[in-house]
């Protein structure tokens, strides 16, 4: 019979039924504003956006060339050139029977001509050509709204606007875009231990990681942040920050001060004030998440130990900070790789244990844990590119076994 983790006392929760409560219970927030484009990377779409050009918005040529009438090749006679066409000058008169112009990538097409061919397949002697290779009509032209027809939708309202997105809209002449507000998110740390980074540290002191890292991954999710700093373990402190953090964010997340030690007030402080949906999650490192609400405000507890915040923070708070504001969470991306290294590990909890993964010489992927998988130990998480996920009722792992990876964002 496999050894039971002994942190997998009845009351922990599964980290999928965690997510899926999290998912279910969370909206977007209200509110809107109007943005450049040029502004609005990262930003969720707010309503969806139609083009009012086609894309491209005239038959044009895909080549340098010349323009002709596909039917006058089959005479092997010689063509008269007649002009020019250029991107933003375009030749104005009409490609007859006989005739060509000589044309550059993105000119339109003149009236007349349906093929265009390439330059280097051309034979130009003064103010005539002849064609030197296979022709098939049509060849070398960009159509009319091949790529988008006018009126066709660019963008669905909950799309996270990427720099793809930006280039396509600029393309349909889109000068400003409404997006959802960025969600303001109310961030403390708890610790009379804790300091600074520039400060002296103090016997038994140290230096407060956990805030400054989640700052950084907040503001890589396009968030605003209220960074109400680090507060002493004390209960009056804890109450008044949370309710200011309430009254004026849209979501809660602190660190540290959710377990079960004398000086850990944060869930207590919760659960006079507000409501905790649940506490203790079948994770490993983070065990003691809480997540709960404040006067209607969403509030994550995330673990003191540095790489329990960080596992709790991606694998729970990242998709719920995703639907608030607006976007689509569309799970976790995991792969398959072949574990270098054998793993051990107790059922009980799914444990996320921090890997380095490459292709191997026969083309796959393989993984290999990289250091101490101590929560506490911030070198591993550091030099990973991978968490290995191992799940919650399996045992050790060998060296050879597939295993899960998610890549570390």
């Amino acid at each position: 019979m496999p050894t039971i983790d002994c942190c997998a006392q009845p009351g922990l929760m599964p980290l999928e039924s965690a997510r899926e409560k999290l998912l279910q219970v969370l909206s977007p927030i209200a509110g809107t504003e109007t943005l450049p484009l040029v502004r609005a990377s990262g930003r969720i779409l707010a309503e969806e956006i139609r083009s009012g050009v086609h894309l491209p918005p005239c038959d044009n040529s895909a080549m340098d060339g010349y323009a002709l009438r596909f039917e006058d090749l089959a005479s092997g006679l010689p063509l008269e050139l007649i002009g020019k066409s250029f991107a933003g000058a375009p030749f104005d008169g009409v490609v007859n029977p006989g005739t060509c112009v000589r044309i550059m990538t993105g000119a339109a097409l003149p009236a007349g001509a349906d093929t265009v061919v390439m330059q280097e397949n051309v034979n130009a002697r003064g103010e005539s050509i002849r064609i030197t290779c296979q022709v098939c009509p049509g060849d070398h032209i960009r159509r009319c709204g091949e790529d988008v027809a006018e009126g066709a939708a660019l963008l669905e309202r909950g799309e996270c606007i990427s720099i793809a997105h930006i280039a396509l809209l600029a393309a349909a002449g889109v000068e400003r875009v409404t997006v959802l507000r960025k969600p303001v998110i109310a961030l403390f740390s708890t610790g009379d231990e804790l300091r600074q980074p520039g400060e002296a540290l103090g016997k038994g002191d140290i230096y407060d990681s956990n805030r400054i890292a989640l700052l950084a991954a907040l503001a890589q999710m396009n968030l605003e942040v209220l960074d109400l700093g680090v507060l002493p373990d004390n209960e009056q402190a804890i109450s008044e920050a949370l309710q200011r953090a309430a009254r004026d964010a849209d979501a809660i997340i602190t660190s540290g001060g959710v377990s079960v030690g004398e000086a850990d007030y944060t869930r207590e402080v919760l659960e006079a004030l507000g409501e905790i949906s649940f506490w203790k999650v079948a994770i490993k490192p983070g065990k003691p998440f809480a997540f709960g609400n404040l006067q209607g405000t969403p509030f994550f507890g995330l673990p003191g130990n540095p790489v329990s915040a960080l596992v709790t923070f991606y694998q729970l708070t990242v998709p719920a900070l995703t639907v608030l504001k607006g976007g689509r969470w569309h799970g976790p991306q995991a792969l398959t790789a072949r574990l270098l290294t054998s793993l051990k590990k107790k059922p009980g909890r799914t444990d996320f244990q921090r890997g380095i993964y490459r292709t191997g010489d026969c083309g796959e992927l393989v993984v290999e844990p990289v250091g101490s998988q101590g929560s506490h130990i911030l070198t591993g998480l550091a030099v990973a590119n991978c968490f290995i996920v191992l799940a919650r009722e399996s045992g050790g792992v060998e060296a050879g076994d597939r295993v899960v990876i998610e890549p570390l964002p």
